[in-house]
């Protein structure tokens, strides 16, 4: 009997985690845009990957020949450059595949930092309340009271201009979204029946926080990630454009557009593709966040 059931268990675990992803895909793929996003994102994180292989040149290599040459099919243009040169004679083309790199670095990076500690601090100030609950969250609201991008420029101020200390500044700033949510989170799922036969039958803290509740507060904080995935792309370029970012020769694309401003009127190709470049990949992540949030959010499916 034994050996029966847990054969039956075995058989129907292939069989509804198929389900499961069926139904995420069903209601994923009524979005168009959140298809059209995750595929474009997918091409991003391909090109990322082999940009060794698919980018014409090096990213910094220089052809002093070819200074501020205009893309193939204006005058003056080359198939060799096939979006142009910049200031110094490096192909864009290859700089923005390199760039795809540095971008979703941030994003992961930044999203990882603050999702883990984000969910730490609130998954702490939901279970133990009391002073815990409004020291934490007092922090987090002086957090939120400051401009994102300023707070962010004045840390990285102190910490001095550099990639690294730009993703730094970021997560910090992104911390309070992921604190609130996992916080809210753990105030609902506190007053289910099942947290309370958990510690009924004496489930360590532990235990009940991380393997009880933590699991059924994912929804949500998966969807805030995908959404601040976008914005600490959005927030790196700014700071690379404002010179406390990545640091030329570094082909980041914020970077890129800080060092093409003074030839924004002569050779609009050094400002346009960077831009592109940070809109298109934005707006892809946004678009497959809004297709998490109603694959994922039980209120928005239909019965």
């Amino acid at each position: 009997m034994a050996e029966t059931t847990i054969e039956e268990i075995i058989d129907d675990r292939p069989t509804g985690f198929k389900a499961v992803l069926s139904e995420f895909w069903s209601y994923f793929s009524e979005n168009r845009g959140a298809v059209i996003g995750l595929f474009f994102f997918i091409a991003i994180v391909l090109i990322a990957i082999f940009a060794d292989f698919i980018a014409p040149h090096a990213p910094n290599q220089q052809y002093r020949e070819a200074l501020l040459q205009p893309p193939f099919w204006q005058t003056g243009g080359e198939f060799r450059f096939p979006l142009g040169t910049d200031a110094i004679g490096r192909d864009m083309l290859s700089r923005l595949i390199y760039g795809s790199r540095y971008s979703l670095f941030i994003g992961c990076i930044v999203v990882s930092v603050s999702l883990i500690v984000g969910v730490i601090l609130g998954l702490i100030a939901g279970f133990f309340r009391g002073k815990t609950d409004t020291f934490i969250m007092r922090i987090m609201d002086v957090v939120l009271a400051f401009p994102s991008l300023l707070l962010a420029l004045v840390l990285v101020a102190i910490l001095g201009p550099s990639l690294i200390n730009a993703m730094i500044a970021i997560a910090i700033v992104q911390q309070p979204h992921y604190v609130r949510l996992t916080r809210a989170a753990v105030l609902s799922e506190m007053t289910k029946d099942y947290v309370t036969a958990a510690r009924v039958i004496g489930v360590k803290t532990l235990r009940l926080m991380f393997i009880t509740i933590l699991p059924n507060c994912m929804a949500p904080l998966i969807v805030q990630a995908a959404l601040s995935f976008s914005t600490a792309i959005l927030d790196a370029a700014a700071l690379g454009f404002l010179g406390m970012g990545a640091q030329p020769p570094t082909p980041e694309w914020g970077t890129m557009l800080a060092e093409a401003r003074e030839f924004i009127l002569r050779a609009w190709w050094v400002v346009t593709f960077p831009g592109i470049a940070i809109l298109t990949t934005v707006l892809a992540i946004n678009l497959m966040g809004d297709g998490l949030r109603d694959a994922l959010d039980p209120k928005l499916k239909r019965s």
